[in-house]
């Protein structure tokens, strides 16, 4: 499966303006029959997989787009067209919430037990496909193979995880106030949910949100990124296989605007959940507000990592490295701005920069591969603006700074010293392999620098003082804090943010609760024995 080829360079990726503000490419009116070997193969081994699904799935059957429209999805490494999907829009989404209506009254209705017996069988089905589901993330997102691997041991965690939290979804009996009166605490699913979901992590940001859904008796209509429709399309296959009813889980994608539009409008979505940016998040938000939904939102971050004087070097170094470059640079968590206290800035800038200059970027169907492509030119441009912004401000680029020689939406690893709180990369979410780095004197600065920022996130710190690690952690304003470690998202623990970086849980006993409602029942008038 895995390469050693140089691969061929395709046709270019078309870009055009998608749902509130963010990039998607327009409907091809052609699907390009030209592929490299590489994605041929792939193409191949998932068609006899039987996951490489094309069309949009609505009360359990797979449909195109009611006007027939499609929209072509590429491989970002080659620009080769992998397939093309549906281009639906207000109707189709409209039949899949009906749909998803329809199948929440029998869904709901089954024994949580049923329920996990279901969801722990789709999980059975996602290992054992995991190497497929891995391709597939490669070749329609362009994060190495072995990335891709992690992603679906990942992704497919959230649905054993809420198979077995489904049998723990306790109510309460609270004391009586008078003798003739019982009170009880019911805890009842939502309803329909909407889930819009991003292109960084296909299949985990589905499952992180489904999961949790399924398990406690909501049906789902999700919006996959219409970069990469095809994880989700697949999973949704796998969920079929394990008897998931019909309607209880649908797909569609295409015209972001009126797809999100009828997801808000709808009397009948009672929830929306959405990761991605901040600005969209905001208009979600807003957009949920005539008809009162529940929200979860887990949007953008301005990640700060400080390393302090008396860190252990190759852990801060190897953590910062991993937070950072991790999907080249496209994570929410990742550490988007490194502070380094003055005493070892020299020294780590050196270490660090000598590692991110051995990262082997390609194709991440080459062996060795550890940095893939940017997502589109709109996303490789952008890093190219912050960049020149920093050079223009005064910043020193250690390593990198440019597009990669293999062409495409390559970007070399970079890694910018003498950074100010000026500049783009300071101010906003690079969503790169761009690292910059901060000086400075003392933690109470270190802390002041971290906070200045609307988002809260994730932070990272590394120091080898167990008071210092509690006393920074506890100042900081962030949801998630990573001590001496650069890769700390786990199903068992809650995944969110402070500030302008979300609302609301996502993993772990708490996730569930954000697709529950609470009841509470006066049971009165029982007389006094």
């Amino acid at each position: 499966m895995l390469c050693s080829r140089r691969f061929h360079h395709g046709p270019s990726p078309i870009h055009g303006v998608g749902f509130r503000g963010r990039h998607l490419r327009p409907p091809p009116r052609l699907l390009c029959c030209q592929r490299s070997m590489e994605t041929q193969a792939a193409i191949d081994r998932l068609k006899n997989s039987g996951l490489l699904k094309t069309q949009g799935l609505v009360g359990g059957k797979w449909i195109n787009a009611y006007d027939g429209k499609t929209i072509q999805v590429q491989n970002p490494a080659t620009g080769d067209v992998i397939a093309s999907v549906p281009y639906m829009g207000q109707n189709e989404t409209i039949d899949a919430i009906s749909s998803a209506y329809s199948a929440f009254s029998s869904w709901s209705k089954l024994t949580a037990n049923g329920r996990s017996k279901i969801m722990r069988k789709w999980y059975d089905l996602i290992i054992s496909h995991k190497e497929d589901l891995a391709l597939l993330i490669t070749i329609e997102q362009g994060k190495p193979f072995q990335d891709s691997l992690g992603e679906v041991a990942y992704g497919a965690s959230f649905i054993e995880f809420f198979s077995e939290e489904a049998k723990r979804i306790y109510g309460d009996i609270i004391p009586p106030t008078t003798a003739d009166r019982r009170l009880f605490v019911l805890k009842q699913p939502v309803g329909v949910v909407g889930a819009i979901t991003p292109w960084n992590f296909p299949l985990a940001m589905i499952t992180r949100k489904v999961g949790p859904a399924l398990a406690c008796g909501c049906t789902a209509v999700v919006k996959p990124s219409e970069y990469t429709p095809l994880t989700a399309l697949a999973a949704a296959e796998l969920a079929l296989q394990a008897g998931i009813p019909p309607g209880a889980l649908n797909i569609v994608m295409g015209n972001a605007p009126a797809i999100g539009d009828t997801l808000l409008e709808s009397t009948k979505v009672r929830k929306i959940t959405f990761t991605g940016s901040t600005a969209v998040g905001k208009k979600l938000m807003a957009g949920s507000a005539s008809t009162v939904k529940k929200i979860s939102l887990e949007l953008g971050g301005n990640a700060p990592c400080i390393v302090f004087d008396d860190a252990d070097l190759d852990v801060a170094v190897k953590g910062t490295l991993a937070s950072k470059f991790r999907n080249s640079g496209q994570t929410c968590v990742c550490a988007n701005r490194i502070f380094v206290q003055e005493g070892i800035y020299e020294k780590f800038a050196n270490a660090f920069a000598q590692s991110v200059q051995s990262l082997q970027v390609g194709n991440g169907l080459i062996e060795g591969t550890v940095q893939g492509p940017l997502i589109n030119e709109a996303a490789l441009e952008k890093v190219e603006t912050f960049v020149k912004d920093a050079t223009s401000k005064g910043a020193d680029v250690i390593t990198g700074g440019r597009r990669h020689s293999l062409g495409k939406t390559f970007y070399e690893p970079t890694v910018l010293g003498n950074v100010n709180n000026e500049m783009l990369v300071y101010r906003e979410e690079v969503f790169g392999p761009v690292a910059p780095l901060l000086r400075f004197r003392t933690e109470e600065e270190a802390i002041q620098m971290a906070n200045d920022t609307n988002a809260g996130l994730a932070a990272y710190i590394f120091t080898t003082s167990i008071p210092r690690s509690w006393r920074v952690t506890e100042a900081l304003e962030y949801g998630l804090v990573g001590v001496n470690e650069g890769l700390i998202s786990t199903v068992v623990a809650p995944f969110g943010g402070f500030k302008q970086s979300g609302i609301g849980r996502e993993g772990s006993q708490y996730g569930i609760h954000e697709y529950l409602e609470i009841k509470y029942v006066c049971l009165g008038n029982l007389g006094v024995a």
